[in-house]
């Protein structure tokens, strides 16, 4: 828990709240008023990604920075927002105003007084049309999924509030375009070891009037893909074992009744499945050269990351 001095501790750190926008005209007044409210030593900027509604005049109103993204999804916002923006801390937080601005604060200074490169904000609620079912449960296999292959060290993989130290930001190679952006976050600090944290924040339900750009079982299934290429990027030795051991198991299988045939006559009666069989354990042995090169790949990008990673010193608040 940050110490009841933290707040005069945090006043020279230069923070950065990041709002990224589409068609949030009923919301966007109340998030960047909260939350200019709570770190009045903040930047706050909102980047609206092609609103046809009153996002950016609402948002110029109430005192935030507003910058356009032409480029439409949330992972390209966030790209430019973490290209262009200079800060020691980052918060990022949806503009529906589903997020509870007071956590804030606390976000802000377990990392900035403990040196952590994330803190993510893990939701909790008890209104229903706030989290329903179907997405908890989604989340619940999406996360369970992530974290059993890189490492249990969050509940809550796909929350949109999180902070973020410079040395993260900046050392973030992000390739996603939409709603998977969060998966992306995830490992990136999970690959590299990166200090990281949680703290559970109130979750609410949309204001009336405002609706959802989540698209559940579209973006279900893009998070999903995300998180294949990922396992095939970040763990390619044990994805290509996976697919060679099927290879040749199902070569084994075939060719075994075409070797005791050999065997027992000197022929090879079942021509089609010598040649599947030895197919199938050629492309047994291609699966486990590619997961040996891959890895090897891995390893060498690991290392550049993490080198750019190093590169960036991080600021704590003393």
């Amino acid at each position: 828990m940050p110490d009841e001095n933290s707040g005069d501790r945090l006043k020279d750190i230069r923070v950065a709240v990041l709002i990224p926008c589409y068609n949030e005209e009923i919301s966007i007044g109340r998030v960047v008023r909260d939350f200019s409210e709570l770190l009045p030593q903040a930047d706050i900027f909102v980047y609206d990604n092609n609103s046809d509604d009153r996002t950016r005049e609402i948002a110029a109103g109430c005192g935030a920075i507003v910058r356009q993204e032409m480029m439409q999804g949330k992972g390209h916002v966030v790209r430019r927002m973490f290209s262009d923006i200079e800060a020691d801390y980052y918060i990022l937080v949806d503009g529906d105003a589903t997020y509870d601005a007071s956590a804030a604060p606390k976000m802000l200074a377990e990392a900035a007084t403990k040196g952590v490169d994330m803190v993510n904000g893990a939701r909790i609620t008890d209104q229903a049309a706030a989290y329903r079912r179907g997405h908890v449960l989604g989340n619940k296999v999406l996360t369970g999924l992530v974290m059993s292959i890189f490492g249990h060290r969050m509940a809550d993989m796909l929350s949109g509030y999180r902070v973020f130290s410079r040395r993260f930001v900046k050392s973030f190679p992000i390739s996603a375009s939409g709603f998977e952006i969060e998966t992306e976050l995830t490992v990136h600090a999970l690959e590299l070891d990166m200090p990281i944290s949680e703290i559970t924040t109130s979750y609410f339900q949309r204001i009336d009037g405002s609706t959802s750009k989540l698209r559940t079982y579209h973006d279900g299934l893009r998070i999903l893909k995300t998180i294949f290429s990922l396992i095939q990027r970040e763990k390619p030795l044990p994805f290509y074992l996976f697919f060679c051991s099927v290879f040749a198991l199902s070569g084994l299988l075939i060719g075994n009744t075409v070797v005791m045939d050999y065997i027992r006559t000197g022929l090879v009666p079942r021509l089609p499945s010598a040649v599947l069989a030895t197919g199938l354990m050629l492309l047994s042995g291609l699966c486990l050269l590619c997961g040996i090169i891959l890895n090897a790949i891995k390893h060498a990008r690991l290392e550049i990351k993490k080198l750019a990673y190093l590169s960036y010193a991080i600021r704590i608040a003393k």
